[in-house]
């Protein structure tokens, strides 16, 4: 809106100029406003320009910005999904969740069908199929973090002194069944800090399926039984091709 405006207010200082340079300037002075309108153009072409790759600039940065974020809310979620699959609930102990993957070991498991007889009663006796678990062995949950810096995951890349807020919950999704969630997420506005006010502001209100809603950025939920982020999947798809380099 500010650029437009300024258009409007050069265009008519131009009209101004003109009508000045016709009617009350003699020949020998009409050089000096001519100056002025060619430096006023000048001014109006960079005006043009700066508010057109403002914003370009900033999406460039922006993204740039929350990849690095974004690559350490997956290992916080990586690290609790194989928590909630050890111990059947989520934490919000993160030196515990550092440690978890330092020395808890995951079932290896087997399921095979096996066949027994079973007595109906009156001689009657029938083969029925029953699907058996088996614990045949046990791995590391380290090994799910081999070249990830999961030590430093509660930081937040760019924003100084920071960690992920960390919060933990029930959700009932069916009656009687409460699930347990978890939430990780940190405030856009402190990974965008020092970047243009008006854009942080837009950003902070996202809607668009390509954007990153809201003013957080997060992943899980205290609401719905999801493990995902609140990011759209160009974000992952980055991640997949560096993994296939």
């Amino acid at each position: 809106m500010s650029l437009i405006l300024m258009i409007i207010g050069a265009v008519l200082a131009s009209v101004l100029v003109a009508f000045v340079i016709v009617k009350y300037l003699p020949l020998n002075l009409r050089w000096i406003p001519s100056v002025l309108l060619l430096l006023l153009a000048v001014y109006l072409g960079y005006l043009i320009y700066d508010g057109i790759m403002k914003p370009i600039n900033f999406n460039k940065q922006k993204v740039v910005k929350f990849e690095k974020v974004i690559k350490n809310l997956k290992i916080i979620r990586d690290a609790q999904v194989k928590y909630y699959e050890v111990n059947g609930v989520y934490t919000k102990d993160k030196e515990g969740l550092i440690k978890f993957i330092d020395t808890a070991q995951l079932a290896l498991t087997e399921t095979k069908t096996i066949v027994e007889k079973e007595n109906k009663g009156g001689g009657v006796i029938i083969d029925v199929e029953k699907r058996v678990t088996d614990t045949i062995g046990y791995e590391p949950v380290l090994k799910y973090f081999k070249d990830r810096d999961y030590k430093n995951m509660f930081k937040v890349p760019g924003v100084p002194n920071t960690e992920f807020e960390i919060e933990i919950g029930e959700v009932e999704k069916v009656q009687g069944l409460v699930v347990p969630t978890f939430r990780a997420r940190t405030p856009k506005e402190g990974i965008l800090e020092g970047m243009d006010e008006s854009l942080i502001k837009q950003e902070k209100e996202a809607i668009e399926t390509d954007q990153i809603k809201g003013e957080y950025v997060s992943v899980g939920s205290l609401e719905e039984v999801t493990t995902g982020g609140n990011w759209p999947p160009k974000y992952d798809r980055k991640d997949g091709a560096k993994k296939e380099e």
